[in-house]
């Protein structure tokens, strides 16, 4: 295994961090059945079921967000930093996945278009469309953040992990025995 600390060195508590359509939602589903734990999605907890990613409440979303950090064991993916300081405080590691701008934004369009199930992270109904926002949020926004992004997660005193591409993702999926 050798590039890649155990599993185990993340603790019970794993938070999945990175940009849109960087691949946090298939990994913390394989981590969650490797570790025989819940797999949260915080857009889930953000948006309503049933709709092209209509955003709850605030508070709701904060609500959901918090009952869940309170499990023994779980593996979350997702940003919102809004929420961060509760979550690092729950949290025992973190994984901090990246790839370019240009894959991220290939990913989202063949997904949004292109996908016909379900996939991990994706709203009850499956009913997303493209939007000129998020395409924005993937090609312009993020990619200056990734910095920040880093250092705050690094601030937490957490143990880390960070992948900069898919392929070191995949070589990850293979160390630890993950499954698709």
């Amino acid at each position: 295994m050798g590039e890649f600390p155990p599993l185990a060195a993340l603790g019970p508590r794993v938070m999945i961090c990175g940009p849109s359509n960087s691949g946090k939602s298939t990994l913390a589903v394989a981590l969650a059945a490797k570790l025989g734990c819940e797999a949260f999605h915080v857009d889930l907890f953000r948006h309503l079921p049933d709709t092209d990613w209509v955003q709850r409440p605030d508070a709701e979303f904060a609500a959901l967000h918090d009952a869940a950090i309170q499990e023994e064991r779980w593996v979350m993916d997702g940003n919102y930093s809004t929420l961060m300081p509760q979550r690092f405080a729950r949290a025992t590691g973190i994984i901090l996945l990246g790839d370019s701008r240009w894959a991220n934004f290939a990913r989202y369009v063949r997904r949004t278009l292109f996908q016909k199930r379900s996939r991990p992270g994706s709203l009850a109904g499956d009913k997303d469309s493209i939007k000129w926002e998020m395409i924005r949020w993937i090609l312009l926004v993020q990619p200056p953040m990734r910095e920040q992004n880093r250092q705050r997660l690094k601030a937490a005193g957490l143990p880390m992990l960070e992948l900069n591409s898919m392929h070191e993702l995949a070589r990850l999926y293979e160390a630890w025995g993950l499954k698709l």
